[in-house]
C-alpha cells in the first residue's frame, strides 16, 4: 500500500485531496497535517512513498518543508500545491526537487495522473538503489593493508571532483574496482556508468565504439548510432587498458577531454558532452610515448590524478580477508555450504607468488573448494592449487 501525507493549512482543500485520493485507489494510505512544522515532525516519524504539499503556509513555508524533507529522507517526490499567485514559486520548487506541482482548485484528472507518476517514479528510485547496493557488493575494495588504506583515502579525496583518473597497475589486480568507487562516490553516481575494453575492440572499430556513427559512413553503417560518449553524458566513461588504443582515436578522446565535444563518425556536427573520464592501463604509458605509440598531450590531459594499483605480492597482508571474501560468495554462488581455510592453508597461500592476482587468488580459492575438504587443509593446498 502506498503511504501519502497531505501537507495543507487550508482544511477544505486537505479534506477534498484525502477524499480523491482515498476513494481513488485502495491502495492509498493518506494521512494529513495542518501546516508545514506538523508535515515535518510526521515525515521524521513515519516513511511515505509521496507528500503533497503546499506552497503557502503559516510557521513554516512549502518550499522550507522541501528543503527540509530532502535532507531527511531526499527519495520521497514532493508534489506542490500551488495557488493562482504562486506559480513561479511553484515552479523554482522543481530546481529544488519536487516531482511536479499541482494549481489550486485542483484538477481531478491531472491530480491522479500526477500522483500515479511520481509513486511510479518512487519505485524506480528504490528498485535503482537496490541495484546499486547489488552492483557495490559485486566491486568491494577488500583489504586493510597500507596499499589499499591508501588507495582507499585517494578515492575519498578524488570521487567528489570532475578530475580525470589513470589507474595504473597489471592485469588481475582491481583497477577496474577503483574506477567503480571513484562512480559511486561522485556526485554523479545516479548517472551512467559506462565501461570500454579499448584491447578488446579492433582498432578500425575503436571510433564507432567511442564515438557514434551516422548512416553511410561505412559499409555497415545502416543508421545513426551514438557511441559511448554520448552514452556516459552526465556520468562517467570508463576506458579500460587505454594504451592498447589507436592514435586516431586518441586523438578524438584528446578533443573530447579539451572541448567537451565529440563528432560521430562520417559527420561534422559536433555534439556537448558532460563527462567524467577515467582510464586504466597495464602498459607503462610513458615507454609507450617515446616508442610513438601513445600521445604525450592526451597522457597529460588524463593523468590530473595517478592511482597506482598494487599487485596482490605487494599485500600479502589482505590475502586472508580475500579468501574470506572468496569462500563466502564463491559458496553462496554455489549453493554449497560454508567452508573454512586452516591457518596452516591460508600460510601457505600467503607465501606463494600471484603473478596473476587477484583474478589467479579467486580461481584458486573456487578450486579449492570444490575440490577441498570441508576445512581446507595444507594438503588440499599442496594437492589442488598447483601453480
Amino acid at each position: 500500500m502506498s503511504k501519502i501525507l497531505v501537507i495543507e493549512d487550508e482544511a477544505a482543500i486537505r479534506r477534498v485531496l484525502v477524499k480523491i485520493l482515498s476513494e481513488e485507489n485502495d491502495a492509498y494510505s493518506v494521512e494529513e497535517a495542518e501546516d508545514g512544522l506538523k508535515g515535518i515532525e510526521t515525515i521524521k516519524n513515519n516513511d511515505y512513498d509521496l507528500v503533497l504539499c503546499d506552497i503557502k503556509m503559516p510557521k513554516m513555508d512549502g518550499v522550507e518543508v522541501l528543503e527540509a524533507a530532502r535532507k531527511i529522507k531526499p527519495e520521497i517526490p514532493f508534489i506542490m500545491i500551488s495557488g493562482h499567485g504562486d506559480l513561479d514559486t511553484a515552479v523554482n520548487t522543481m530546481r529544488l526537487g519536487a516531482f511536479d506541482y499541482i494549481s489550486k482548485p485542483p484538477d481531478l484528472n491531472r491530480l491522479l495522473t500526477t500522483v500515479r507518476n511520481a509513486l511510479d517514479r518512487k519505485v524506480l528510485v528504490v528498485e535503482n538503489k537496490n541495484l546499486k547496493k547489488k552492483v557495490s557488493k559485486n566491486y568491494e575494495m577488500i583489504g586493510d593493508s597500507n596499499e589499499i588504506s591508501t588507495i582507499k583515502g585517494m578515492i575519498e579525496k578524488v570521487a567528489p571532483t570532475d578530475a580525470r583518473v589513470l589507474i595504473t597497475g597489471s592485469n588481475g589486480t582491481g583497477k577496474e574496482l577503483v574506477a567503480h568507487w571513484l562512480h559511486e562516490k561522485s556526485a554523479r553516481s545516479g548517472e551512467s556508468f559506462i565501461e570500454v575494453n579499448c584491447a578488446a575492440i579492433p582498432s578500425e572499430l575503436i571510433e564507432s565504439e567511442l564515438f557514434g556513427h551516422v548512416k553511410g559512413a561505412f559499409t555497415s553503417a545502416v543508421k545513426d548510432r551514438a557511441g559511448k560518449f554520448e552514452a556516459a553524458n552526465k556520468g562517467t566513461i570508463f576506458l579500460d587498458e587505454i594504451g592498447d588504443m589507436s592514435l586516431s582515436a586518441q586523438a578524438k578522446v584528446l578533443r573530447a577531454l579539451q572541448e567537451s565535444k565529440i563528432s560521430r563518425v562520417g559527420s561534422d556536427k559536433d555534439i556537448k558532452v558532460d563527462v567524467r573520464v577515467i582510464a586504466a592501463t597495464n602498459k607503462d604509458l610513458k615507454k609507450e610515448i617515446e616508442d610513438g605509440n601513445f600521445r604525450e598531450d592526451l597522457y597529460h590531459r588524463l593523468a590530473v590524478i595517478l592511482i597506482q594499483v598494487p599487485s596482490l605480492n605487494d599485500r600479502r597482508d589482505d590475502i586472508p580477508l580475500l579468501i574470506e571474501h572468496f569462500s563466502k560468495k564463491i559458496t553462496e554462488e554455489q549453493g554449497m555450504a560454508a567452508k573454512t581455510f586452516s591457518d596452516t592453508a591460508i600460510k601457505l597461500l600467503k607465501a606463494y607468488d600471484w603473478t596473476g592476482n587477484i583474478r589467479e587468488l579467486r580461481n584458486v580459492v573456487e578450486r579449492l573448494i570444490i575440490l577441498g575438504g570441508q576445512v581446507v587443509s595444507e594438503d588440499d593446498v599442496k594437492l589442488f592449487a598447483s601453480k
